[in-house]
C-alpha cells in the first residue's frame, strides 16, 4: 500500500510543479504543460494496467498448473471400469499363486496389493475421496 501512496504523492508533486511552471511561464505555454502532465499520467496508468495484466496472467497460469494436477476428462467412467476389470482378472492368478505358495499369508498379501493399487487409482481419479480437499485459500495477489 505504501507504494501506491508514494506514487500518488509523486503525481501530486508533478501537478504542483506543472501549475507553478504555468504561473511563471504564462498562458502561452499552458497547452504544452498540460500535454506534458497528461503524458506522465498516461504513463502511470499504462504501468498500472501492465502490472495488473501481468498479475492476472500469472494467476491464470497458476490456476492452469493446479488444474493440470487434477483428473482430466480422460479419466472417464470407461477407464475406471476397465481398471476394475483388469484388477479382478489379475486377482485370480495372483490369489492362486499367493495361496498356493504361502497359504493364507500369501493370499492376504496378494489381496492387500490388489486393494492398495485400486485405492491409489481411486484417490488419483477422485482427489477428495477420503475427505482430503484441495485448498480453497484466496489469492495472495490481491491489491
Amino acid at each position: 500500500m505504501s507504494g501506491i501512496d508514494a506514487r500518488d504523492t509523486e503525481l501530486k508533486k508533478e501537478l504542483a510543479a506543472t501549475l507553478h511552471a504555468r504561473s511563471e511561464l504564462g498562458e502561452e505555454f499552458e497547452p504544452a504543460l498540460v500535454d506534458s502532465f497528461l503524458e506522465k499520467v498516461d504513463q502511470r496508468i499504462d504501468g498500472a494496467v501492465e502490472r495488473r495484466v501481468r498479475r492476472q496472467l500469472a494467476e491464470q497460469q497458476m490456476q492452469e498448473a493446479r488444474d493440470s494436477r487434477t483428473p482430466r476428462a480422460t479419466d472417464t467412467w470407461g477407464e475406471r471400469f476397465g481398471f476394475g476389470i483388469v484388477s479382478l482378472v489379475l486377482a485370480v492368478p495372483l490369489s492362486a499363486i499367493g495361496g498356493g505358495v504361502a497359504q493364507l499369508p500369501g493370499l492376504l498379501t496378494a489381496w492387500a496389493g490388489i486393494v492398495g493399487v485400486n485405492v491409489v487409482q481411486a484417490v488419483r481419479t477422485n482427489p477428495g475421496l477420503f475427505g482430503r480437499r484441495a485448498s480453497s485459500r484466496g489469492s495472495d495477489w490481491e491489491d
